[in-house]
């Protein structure tokens, strides 16, 4: 069933601008994105020519996109007093209209003509991301407010570009959220996604697999 919702679109479309050096222990990083002008093919491994310095944690199959809402974007706009361009995130889209960090994991979108999207996982905020912001605290204060943005796996291959309708489509009836596992990943809602994993009907990328495995076991 879709969700066509309302005034929702793209806003921009982000990839690496140039490598960085950075003081982890990878000693660079891909985390600079900036918004690109006209459409771009988006393929199995994400927006073309876009690249991860780490790929242990970052890309791959089940973090081929990650995606950022403006309406977050503005929280942490008026709360640091700066603003929070597209892509000063590491985000690859800069969405309006959808509540990212609410929507439902396994849920799907339609961006475009073709590109269809799986909300995979929330973002972990990490010491790059905090060597980026240059704030105190900002991983905890991150992690704090629950506005984690979603990586996304690639369903069916498209060309997008900014100003694209968004669709959400497919949304699965267990209603855990990005943000909801992101802050708190209880037993309760793991057994749900794995339910719903084992069904088939939304299957789980890996790292989100090892997560609900380790909520289970814990017993929280």
């Amino acid at each position: 069933m879709e969700n066509a919702v309302p005034h929702a679109s793209l806003l921009a479309v982000c990839r690496v601008h140039a490598l960085i050096g950075d003081s982890g222990m990878m000693g660079t990083t891909a985390i600079d994105k900036r918004p690109i002008k006209g459409p771009v093919a988006v393929g199995e491994w994400g927006v073309y020519g876009d690249v991860q310095a780490d790929r242990k944690y970052h890309g791959g199959h089940s973090k081929a996109v990650y995606a950022y809402a403006q309406e977050d974007a503005d929280f942490w706009a008026a709360k640091l007093s700066r603003d929070v361009p597209a892509g000063l995130f590491g985000e690859n889209l800069r969405t309006s209209g959808v509540d990212v960090s609410g929507a439902v994991i396994g849920e799907r979108w339609r961006i475009g003509d073709t590109l269809v999207l799986e909300v995979a996982s929330p973002r972990e905020p990490c010491g790059t991301f905090k060597r980026r912001m240059k704030e105190t605290a900002w991983v905890s204060r991150f992690t704090a407010e629950g506005r984690p943005g979603a990586y996304l796996r690639v369903v069916v291959p498209g060309e997008i570009a900014a100003g694209d309708e968004m669709v959400v489509f497919d949304v699965p009836d267990h209603g855990v959220t990005v943000a909801r596992w992101f802050q708190a990943a209880t037993a309760a809602d793991a057994a749900a996604l794995l339910a719903e994993h084992e069904s088939g009907r939304h299957p789980l990328v890996p790292e989100m697999r090892t997560a609900l495995d380790a909520a289970i076991k814990a017993g929280r």
